[in-house]
């Protein structure tokens, strides 16, 4: 029965998000505001700071992370315009919307706040693991490994939004969790196309779940992200542990093997817990 109820609610969340009518979330207010002045050109990095001061937390978080591993700066940053200038404006594109990224994952009953407190923490620890993995391992720009992190199950809001809806689907954890997996990046997908994300980061979102991508030579962000998604389940009994990491494509491009836990390792540990502090608040 549990089955039956699964593939129908899966076949009806499919068709609206084809018709395009599936009610997705949208970026809050903030983040757009900074996208728009940054692409203003008539708008200077001091007009850009001005808008991102209008959001005290915003502005307070702006300065946390400004202050982390993330960017080994040696001179402490103390206001939002010093953080703004020493960033340059892709970062702060990015950064800013990763910090605001918290505000969605605020549930609006108390049926799935558990859920999404639980879906927050594991994105923010997929983001500080791809940021050192980014900055260690890749030439690859650690922001965007960032808001990957954050953004890689950017698809299971409007599905937990849904099964409020449906206590047959909402009390069964492990038929939720099926749910998930098998919509979460076509949902994901759409979600960052109508945000007019870059390729890159939809590719993120789209693709992160497939073990067996190779998308070449190059190590590319959704390799990144694979690699840290995979590491924080270590430990636990998740289905992809079943796999075999070292048949994994993304592992052996980024050099390592299935044992290595980069949360312990020297290079990358300090990095991991102040950047996963820094975006936790």
């Amino acid at each position: 029965m549990s089955d039956a109820i699964a593939e129908t609610f899966i076949n009806d969340l499919l068709k609206e998000l084809e018709d395009e009518t599936l009610i997705l979330p949208t970026l809050p207010e903030v983040a757009l505001q900074v996208r728009d002045a940054l692409a203003d050109e008539e708008k200077s990095l001091a007009d850009v700071s001005k808008v991102i001061t209008t959001d005290a937390a915003l502005s307070a978080r702006l300065i946390q992370v400004s202050n982390s591993p993330l960017l080994r700066t040696t001179r402490t940053i103390d206001s939002v315009e010093a953080a703004v200038t020493r960033m340059g404006s892709n970062m702060v594109r990015n950064l800013v919307t990763s910090i605001v990224m918290e505000q969605m994952f605020q549930a609006t009953s108390d049926a799935t706040d558990k859920r999404l407190r639980k879906l927050w923490e594991h994105s923010t620890q997929v983001a500080a693991i791809a940021s050192a993995l980014t900055s260690q391992f890749t030439k690859l720009k650690s922001d965007i490994s960032l808001l990957g992190g954050l953004v890689h199950d950017i698809g299971a809001l409007p599905i937990l939004s849904r099964v409020e809806d449906v206590p047959e689907i909402l009390n069964n954890e492990a038929l939720l969790d099926k749910i998930i997996r098998e919509t979460h990046c076509k949902v994901g997908k759409k979600i960052l196309d109508k945000w007019n994300f870059p390729p890159e980061l939809v590719a993120v979102a789209a693709e992160h779940e497939d073990l067996s991508r190779n998308s070449g030579s190059d190590i590319d962000y959704v390799d990144i992200i694979q690699v840290a998604n995979l590491q924080t389940y270590i430990g636990t009994d998740h289905p992809m542990t079943q796999h075999d990491w070292n048949t994994v494509p993304s592992f052996k491009k980024l050099g390592l093997t299935a044992d290595v836990n980069v949360v312990e390792m020297d290079e990358t540990s300090e990095e991991i817990a102040a950047m996963q502090g820094a975006l936790s608040g």
